[in-house]
């Protein structure tokens, strides 16, 4: 997911500019204007790898037995790489172990079963409260260090209206600061100042854990996970990038089912995840 559109040149090589931001780097293959062949992006060979488990250490490069014409127009073309891809000189190097995906036109990541959460800026989040400390909250979502909360920033918090925050509260908050360099910082407004869904919640409800991958197939458009939940009972859901997920129902038994269901999809195939919905739905387990 691209959080960031602002992109900052790093380095001009001879045929490719390099653009790099703190998530995602970009490269932006040129024509050449050099007499013999014209060497083909590695977009293609990228597309080609598609679906394919790649290990950390992988590597892709212009591949020069694939030429083409240089009679022939070639259309720049732009790859956006994602998480688990990262750009070397004139190679783009993968990171992390998974799966290549791609997703039109030309943005590529690596989807793996990540637990560990980095925090990036404009990603929401479930948080805990743990402590307060002055005008400002220490919220605990899962990463590395606590992130702070100020009271205002909170829809219609003011000096005289402070938020009814208390250590425990869950906050589905988003991250405005998310660097290595700073302290992470938490905000529940929106950028019109509405909250917008944002804020404490988690009354009567269940918390939990689940890998980042399962996170992503949750929060895709047309989610197949989320579609045969909805078959089953009627809940609510709230999903953070973090990797925790929040649930309620009508009733504990329901809630536990769900959760106990969303945790198996880690490790389960589509086939086997319809059976196991479609014997929860027939009352078999």
């Amino acid at each position: 997911m691209v959080t960031e559109s602002c992109f900052f040149r790093t380095a001009e090589t001879d045929g490719c500019v390099s653009c790099v931001s703190p998530l995602f780097q970009s490269v932006k293959y040129q024509q050449q204007h050099v007499s013999g062949p014209l060497v083909v992006p590695m977009f293609s060979t990228l597309k080609d790898r598609v679906g394919e488990v790649l290990l950390p250490g992988d590597e892709f490069t212009c591949d020069t037995d694939d030429t083409i014409s240089l009679t022939e127009h070639v259309k720049p073309e732009k790859v956006v790489c994602g998480p688990g891809l990262r750009r070397s000189g004139d190679r783009l190097v993968v990171c992390k172990s998974g799966v290549l995906r791609h997703k039109q036109p030309n943005v590529f990541w690596i989807d793996s079963q990540q637990r560990r959460y980095v925090p990036a800026k404009g990603e929401t989040v479930i948080g805990i409260v743990t402590t307060k400390s002055g005008d400002v909250f220490k919220v605990d979502f899962g990463g590395s260090e606590q992130a702070s909360l100020s009271y205002l920033a909170f829809e219609g918090a003011t000096k005289r209206n402070r938020p009814n925050v208390q250590v425990g509260d869950l906050v589905f908050a988003q991250f405005s600061i998310a660097n290595k360099d700073m302290e992470p910082e938490l905000v529940c407004i929106d950028s019109s100042g509405r909250a917008n869904g944002l804020g404490v919640f988690g009354g009567g409800g269940l918390l939990f854990r689940v890998s980042l991958g399962l996170v992503r197939r949750l929060l895709a458009p047309h989610s197949e996970v989320r579609s045969d939940l909805e078959q089953l009972f009627p809940c609510e859901l709230v999903v953070g990038m973090n990797g925790r997920l929040w649930v309620r129902s009508s009733s504990v038994q329901q809630t536990l089912i769900i959760a106990n269901l969303l945790q198996s999809c880690d490790t389960m195939t589509a086939p086997q995840r319809r059976e196991l919905f479609r014997r929860v739905k027939q009352g078999a387990l």
